[in-house]
């Protein structure tokens, strides 16, 4: 009951923009998308060499329109060594690190927990100098992703910090106090979360785990609860100029949590235990949202899987199919630029759609896992997917195989390059989506690695 009091209460304030959800798939209007070969001015792109200047079209698009200008580069990416320890049973190291974005460390900061896997290749780690030191032949893969409910939801090592200036939603704080909770601590390792983190799992395929809260980054606010929107614009935005106030592209919180992960993969660059070239940055919900952006504006990424995005992700948004842009742009107005608010009940007039934004990956990878709950829209995820197949396959790198819209659980639709699944149960990254991820990643890489020579 309260679920559908909340729903009624959200339509409530939506007012105008309250187009009720279409879940009708013979109520879904004709309509046409970009061809994401053909530039605005309607050359086409005949060579491979001009896919780099059609994508760089592209992202202006989107940070125009919908996500907002990214944020500018930091004035240096600055982190120190918190603690360190042994966990998962001695198969792994737990590393902690602040990380601070000005040379003085001053200013907002992020805290990053780091796994490592200590036994690839026939070496353990030992201590050296007081340190632990992982003494890998050869570095690692590295999973890279936001989580929501603080760094000590990963693992139950009660050394594992809940995160610091954090403020995080009322339905995440259990209390109301919008502050990290102890009682979240392993929460992803319960049976009872919907988004599992099997740490182990990722672990014992050879990758390095790396996480941050995004709490410490942006506050995620619930404005249907009476949250103010300028709270969202808190915390990493202090490193920014202040926004202006009939600023159509300014930078949201979706670009925000992006441009942390980039951060990351700044830090993993420095790491000789981490092969910061075979990077796969991953979410969930809204953080696959954020995902999903980091690797459309950061090439270094060498795999994206998103699961479950939601509007405003992998769906289109001109399918008019459950969650649609005037839902969006009032219940979660930091995610997206006020130029985004034109489209709302206006579908028809958006010049893009998020197949471009999928398109901008290529020629890296990804993968999209969706699922089945109408307000999601996972056929929506499909339809983008196979229209942003023919980019990849204009550069050579292989498309998301042929075939229809698949069926729960069918794998057949996972190419090497891009690839499409889902499934039922609930909303979440479940064990079924990472062993899905991981064996997309595993396939990737080797394949990529042996086209370009760069890594082994």
């Amino acid at each position: 009951m309260k679920k559908i009091i909340l729903i009624g209460s959200v339509f409530a304030v939506i007012g105008v923009f309250a187009r009720k959800p279409n879940y009708n798939e013979k109520a879904v209007a004709p309509y046409e998308l970009e061809d994401p070969l053909v530039f605005v001015d309607g050359r086409k792109v005949v060579e491979p060499s001009q896919w780099p200047e059609r994508r760089r079209e592209i992202l202006d698009i989107f940070a125009k329109e919908m996500y907002g200008q990214p944020p500018p580069g930091p004035e240096a990416v600055v982190t120190e060594l918190i603690e360190e320890g042994s966990t998962l049973s001695g198969l792994a190291i737990r590393r902690q690190y602040r990380m601070w974005f000005k040379k003085d460390k001053t200013g907002p900061f992020v805290d990053w927990l780091m796994v490592l896997p200590n036994h690839i290749n026939g070496s353990d780690s030992r201590k050296k100098g007081g340190r632990i030191i992982c003494e890998n032949k050869s570095p690692c893969p590295v999973v890279l992703m936001l989580n929501y409910r603080g760094n000590h939801a990963i693992l139950n090592d009660p050394e594992v910090a809940m995160p610091e200036d954090a403020w995080f939603r009322a339905s995440a704080s259990k209390d109301k106090s919008h502050k990290p909770q102890e009682i979240n601590r392993a929460f992803k390792r319960d049976s009872r979360s919907r988004t599992t983190v099997p740490v182990d799992l990722i672990i014992s395929r050879g990758y390095a785990y790396m996480t941050a809260c995004y709490a410490q980054i942006s506050p995620d606010v619930e404005v249907q609860r009476g949250d103010k929107e300028s709270l969202a614009y808190t915390r990493i935005f202090d490193l920014w100029p202040k926004r202006e106030e009939g600023q159509k592209d300014a930078t949201t919180s979706l670009g925000a949590w992006a441009w942390v992960l980039s951060r990351g993969l700044d830090f993993a660059e420095t790491l000789p235990e981490i092969d910061s070239k075979r990077c796969v940055v991953a979410g969930s919900s809204r953080l696959a949202k954020a995902a999903l952006l980091a690797a459309a504006r950061d090439e270094r990424f060498a795999v994206c899987v998103a699961n479950q995005t939601g509007g405003g992700g992998c769906p289109l948004a001109k399918r008019n199919y459950g969650e649609n842009i005037g839902t969006q742009v009032v219940m979660f107005p930091h995610w997206f630029c006020k130029a985004y608010s034109k489209y709302a009940d206006n579908e028809s007039a958006l010049k893009f759609d998020q197949h471009l934004l999928l398109a901008s990956i290529a020629p890296r990878s990804l993968l999209v896992e969706g699922f089945n709950q109408g307000w999601f829209d996972t056929k929506g995820e499909y339809l983008a997917c196979r229209a942003a197949s023919p980019v990849w396959e204009f550069l050579g790198r292989g498309g998301m195989p042929k075939g229809e819209f698949p069926q729960n659980y069918d794998t057949s639709l996972i190419g090497t390059n891009l690839g499409y699944v889902r499934r039922g149960g609930a909303h979440g990254l479940s064990t079924y989506d990472w062993l899905w991820l991981l064996d997309f990643a595993d396939r990737s890489l080797k394949r990529n690695s042996a086209l370009t020579g760069k890594a082994k």
